[in-house]
């Protein structure tokens, strides 16, 4: 997988648009003066989650004896799964009340930015091919700093665009990550039948 391809990928798991529903109630009791630190500070702990979870994940995948194929495999279908959820949406949303206090790590960090998804991403890209954690490290640090632009101008974004105009874009984000799943399952499948060619 390409730089640009593991951004984009990532970007797209970690679904900016679809969580600027679910960041704006959160926020709203704070001071508009404080809101933009908050923000920023849980931002930055959704980034050293992933890069933990990046820098650690081949030691993972070591330790449960997980091959390549398996995790191209399993990777697709997982992926595929949160692209079906991000195409046809789902009514049950946790950690939409957050009550009077300031989200802390749970749930902006995480799961809405860094969630399972995005971790399993970067698990994956280290178990495809861990001599190259430089550009998986620099392809986690862009699709964040784009998340980032988006959430933070989120007050803005849903004002001008509207709950249906970010449907559609999430939507359409959800498309382009089915494609990236299947073809990633493909190249699992076809991995899993070179390896059975050779015992």
């Amino acid at each position: 997988m390409s730089f640009v391809a593991a951004t984009l990928l990532l970007f797209l798991v970690m679904d900016p648009f679809g969580n600027i529903p679910f960041f704006l109630p959160l926020l709203r009791h704070i001071p508009a003066e404080r809101r933009r630190q908050v923000l920023a500070r849980e931002l930055i702990f959704a980034l050293a989650i992933l890069v933990f979870f990046l820098l650690c994940g081949s030691s993972v995948m070591k330790l449960l004896a997980i091959d390549d194929s398996s995790v191209g495999i399993a990777g697709g279908v997982v992926l595929f799964l949160i692209a079906v959820k991000m195409i046809f949406g789902e009514t049950d949303q946790l950690f939409t009340h957050a009550g009077d206090r300031e989200p802390f790590i749970v749930p902006l960090a995480t799961p809405y930015v860094a969630g399972p998804s995005a971790i399993a991403t970067v698990l994956l890209l280290m178990a495809r091919n861990p001599s190259r954690w430089p550009i998986w490290l620099a392809a986690v640090f862009v699709a964040w700093l784009g998340v980032s632009v988006v959430l933070m101008a989120s007050n803005g974004l849903h004002a001008f665009l509207k709950d249906r105009v970010l449907l559609a874009i999430e939507r359409l984000m959800g498309l382009i990550l089915a494609l990236l799943a299947v073809n990633m399952f493909l190249k699992g499948v076809s991995a899993f039948v070179e390896e059975l060619g050779k015992t």
